[in-house]
């Protein structure tokens, strides 16, 4: 993973004084109904390569999606407007918003311009040549930091790169790439995976290769109750799929020819109903009665987990074990987030859910890394290659042919 052009090595080298640098940023922040920023991490996360950009004496141009606009489609609610403002709150200077922005850009250097949502450009979302080749002739060189997007191939995330004269990763789409490769290509032992959501069959690629490489794979949520109820144990109407057990038990299966585990939960917290002032009941899990509905895992199989989490090199964490957003169902993602926090661990999280539970339990600074890709982080975690990262390797592989190669011979 790491034979890709970084934008760091070309600014430390000088290559990127006077050239045109396009960005390709995820500036993909929520908005409440009159269009305000309600959460602004994305735009705070991409002004490190904005700001390399710009003092490496480069003329910038960035770009994002925002939303799901209809491409060639413009509405008032598809535009980058909000985030041109905040970006230059940020970053203390005006950043004009350019429209119409594919056949050129007027940007000096020592200056950044924004150019509008990038899913408005007719071609983007099917990766057309045509489009690319445009994009393309806009500049010098090509920065990706936008792992979150990483796993499309899109004219911003992957046609572009093919055709710029350099092609590149910025400091962000870097860092999800070494931390990446430290915690499942490099990773110190033992290997801890958590993965939790609603059903196997959404995640089921994922714990199948993790079977492959892990020393233990905690499952929580709906997926632990397909894997309960594939042990033999009760689930009364919890969530779960049970056309799934054999699957659940082939990936126990493999994990315990390597010595490895699915740790099953011996207790879990129980309600009749899914609300958050529903009375919660402690069980063994032996005990589950049929109408008991399973909302987190019991104190003693937390306990159990954390005390696993303390001894770890390294966690992989994506995903509640149970319904945090719920007071009283919060116990065993609570528990598991602090062992986390405690942990000496190298540990890296991912997806939506994580990051919230992350921030309930004020953890953020004791995780060794965040990842800003949902989609994306969830692909690496099945061994997939993004089609973002791919088209990078290739091109770093290609210059580096080219500069190895012998020079032609020309006669006296």
């Amino acid at each position: 993973m790491n034979d890709i052009l970084r934008f760091s090595d070309l600014c430390a080298r000088g290559q990127a004084q006077g050239r045109r640098v396009f960005i390709r940023a995820d500036l993909n922040v929520p908005q409440d109904a009159a269009g305000r920023i309600t959460e602004d991490t994305r735009i705070r996360a991409s002004l490190d390569c904005i700001r390399m950009a710009l003092q490496a004496g480069a003329a910038v141009m960035v770009t994002s999606h925002l939303g799901r606009p209809s491409e060639g489609q413009f509405r008032p609610a598809d535009s980058l407007a909000p985030v041109a403002a905040r970006l230059a709150q940020l970053l203390g200077h005006a950043v004009p918003l350019v429209s119409d922005w594919v056949e050129g850009v007027a940007v000096a250097p020592g200056q950044v311009v924004l150019l509008e949502n990038c899913r408005l450009n007719v071609g983007e979302k099917e990766n057309r040549q045509a489009l690319a080749r445009r994009l393309a002739a806009l500049c010098d060189i090509y920065v990706n930091d936008a792992f979150g997007s990483a796993h499309r191939a899109e004219g911003t995330t992957h046609g572009i790169a093919r055709f710029a004269p350099l092609a590149c990763a910025g400091p962000l789409l870097a860092a999800e790439i070494d931390a990446l490769t430290q915690a499942l290509a490099q990773p110190r032992r033992p290997l801890v995976a958590i993965v939790a959501g609603s059903k196997v069959s959404t995640k089921l690629t994922i714990l199948q290769s993790l079977a492959d490489k892990v020393d233990q794979l905690i499952v929580g949520g709906g997926i632990a109750n397909t894997f309960m109820l594939a042990a033999g144990l009760p689930i009364g109407k919890s969530l779960a799929e049970p056309d799934l057990q054999g699957a659940a038990r082939s990936v126990m299966a493999a994990l315990k020819a390597r010595g490895a585990e699915v740790p099953i939960p011996t207790d879990v917290v129980v309600a009749r109903r899914f609300a958050a002032d529903a009375p919660a009941t402690v069980k063994a899990a032996a005990d589950v009665a049929p109408d008991d509905m399973i909302l987190d895992i019991g104190p003693d199989t937390a306990a159990r987990l954390a005390r696993q989490l303390e001894c770890a090199g390294t966690i992989v964490w994506n995903g509640p074990v149970g319904v945090f957003e719920f007071a009283a169902f919060d116990g065993g993602t609570r528990t598991i987030a602090r062992a986390i926090a405690e942990s000496a661990a190298f540990s890296i999280a991912g997806g939506g859910d994580t990051l919230a539970a992350i921030a309930k339990y004020g953890i953020a600074r004791q995780v060794g890394y965040i990842s800003t890709g949902g989609g994306a982080f969830l692909e690496m975690l099945e061994g997939k290659k993004l089609p973002a990262l791919a088209i990078l390797e290739q091109r770093a592989t290609a210059a580096g042919q080219a500069a190895s190669a012998p020079a032609p011979h020309r006669p006296a």
